[in-house]
Formats: C-alpha cells, structure tokens, sequence
C-alpha cells in the first residue's frame, strides 16, 4: 500500500487537520518522504471530489470547490432536519464535559460522532477548538444563551449528570 494511500486513509478517518510531523511518526516515515507522498496524493486527488488542504503544518482532506454548490444544498436540507437521538445525545456530552476531544465523545457514545459533530457545528450548536495535537468541541456561547444559562454547572442535574460520568469513566477503566 503506497504511502500517499495511507495518508488519504488516515486523513479521512481523523475528519479534522493533523499536523505533518504527527502524521510522519504515526506512518514512521522522515519528512522528505512525507512531502513527496503528500504532492502526489495532492496530484490524485485533482480529478476528485475531494481535495488536500495544505496549511502550514498541517494537513486535511476536503470537499473539491468544485462541488460547493451541492455540499451547501446538503448543509440546507440538514438544517431543516431534527438533530436526531445521536446529535441530542452527542450535545449533551458536549455540554456537561465539554471542552471534549472527538475520540473522547466516540468512547462515551461508542460509536464514531464525527457526522453528528460536523452537523452541531453547522448548526451554530457547538464550536472546535484547534489545541495542540487534536481539537476539543464545547458549546457556543449562542447556545448557553439560547438555553438560558452562562455556564455549564446551571445545566439541569448538572452534579447528578456529572456523576454518573465519572462511574461509567471509572467502569470503563477497569475494564480496559
């Protein structure tokens, strides 16, 4: 399997940017190899519906520009839709534990959240917060407002909610 094909793979799993030399250590390969492996996923991709996003030290797969158009019409017709048991659930734990990694909210929930949280973040619900080596989801401001509150600790059974993360936390850990 050729490099720049596991990079693609990596990438579309993560769903987020990750930094060069994360990706060069997780793939155990040197920069220069990276960056040949990195152009030529870049030169693929061309005639794709996806693109690769090269910021700085930093990398990421996107929609092409191409299909803008129909990407919006999707993001409008999500709009109209009810977030659904997975994003009330998905928002929920954004709420009480958040600033929260995706692979923290995956572990709770068991299941990859990475659709539910791009629809929240569409939808104005929840914020990404790029730090360090991943990002972490919290609720925007538009949200405590528009629920009335200023901070998490005056959601409902904010303490009784809280607890009962920490013993499926602590469960979990004994399994592990």
């Amino acid at each position: 399997m050729t490099i720049d094909r596991q990079i693609e793979a990596v990438l579309f799993y993560k769903a987020e940017p990750i930094k060069k030399s994360a990706l060069a250590k997780l793939l155990e390969i040197e920069q220069g190899e990276l960056e040949g492996a990195l152009a030529t996923l870049q030169e693929r991709l061309k005639e794709s519906a996806t693109t690769l996003i090269l910021a700085e030290d930093e990398v990421e797969l996107a929609v092409s520009p191409d299909f803008d158009q129909l990407v919006d019409s999707l993001r409008k017709e999500e709009l109209r839709r009810d977030i659904g048991k997975a994003g009330a659930e998905t928002l929920a734990i954004v709420l009480y534990r958040g600033p929260v990694s995706r692979s923290e909210i995956d572990r709770i929930r068991g299941v990859n959240s990475s659709y539910i949280l791009r629809n929240l973040e569409t939808r104005g619900l929840v914020m990404r917060d790029v730090r360090g080596r991943g990002s972490e989801f919290r609720p925007t401001t538009e949200l405590l407002r528009h629920m009335g509150i200023g901070e998490k600790t005056e959601l409902a059974d904010y303490a009784t909610v809280m607890n009962a993360l920490e013993n499926f936390e602590k469960q979990q850990q004994e399994t592990d």
